[in-house]
């Protein structure tokens, strides 16, 4: 069963007339989770967990049975090739990518981003989280169906270098072989390519 669907709620990124607005550490770290909870991100961490492959794993800010103890703005903006690929389907990955390069203090595992600072774009807020299921889905049934240890976690890192590949490279002509190859990775989403099919065709109607 999976989750009702919904347009994607995008109201204008930058601010009145495009200028700076203020903004907290705090107040970005809640848009980026609120963010990612609108893409039903815990429906795909939850595959990469239950196959040994979490971002977080080895952190000492992480607590047993409850998560994270301490949020910062760098885990919060940092994708996984998983989430990276969901929001370049469709079409979010530019905005998250654009908003985050304003937060300053970004770094591993911790940040030295201000408590106070200014920002000229915001994020929406995307109504995704039934899109979010079904590429879970599709990724439960592969490493179900799959036998090699570790083939979802080295799916992954393969989606997220073909990604890197697609920013990187310059040329047309290497543009289309990350494209090509991210279209490779990503053919076994049969029910997420379906369900995003439906969304695409919901919004150009």
């Amino acid at each position: 069963m999976s989750e009702s669907r919904s347009a994607t709620n995008r109201p204008d990124m930058p601010g009145p007339s495009g200028k700076y607005k203020p903004t907290t550490r705090l107040l970005v770290i809640e848009q980026g989770l609120d963010f990612l909870s609108g893409i039903g991100s815990e429906h795909i961490c939850g595959v990469c967990i239950d196959n040994g492959g979490s971002c977080c794993k080895g952190c000492r800010n992480l607590t047993a049975g409850t998560g994270c103890s301490l949020r910062n703005t760098s885990c919060t903006a940092w994708l996984c090739g998983f989430l990276r690929y969901f929001l370049y389907e469709t079409g979010l990955l530019k905005e998250w990518e654009n908003f985050w390069k304003q937060v300053p203090g970004l770094d591993y595992r911790e940040d030295f981003t201000p408590d106070h600072f200014t920002v000229r774009k915001t994020l929406s807020n995307p109504n995704l989280r039934f899109l979010g299921f079904e590429l879970a889905e599709d990724l439960r049934a592969l490493a179900e169906s799959k036998s090699k240890q570790g083939y979802i976690i080295n799916l992954r890192e393969q989606i997220d270098r073909s990604l890197d590949e697609l920013s990187i490279w310059k040329t047309a002509s290497k543009q289309a072989i990350a494209r090509k190859n991210i279209q490779v990775l990503s053919k076994p989403f049969r029910r997420f390519h379906q369900a995003l099919e439906h969304y695409r065709s919901d919004l150009s109607t």
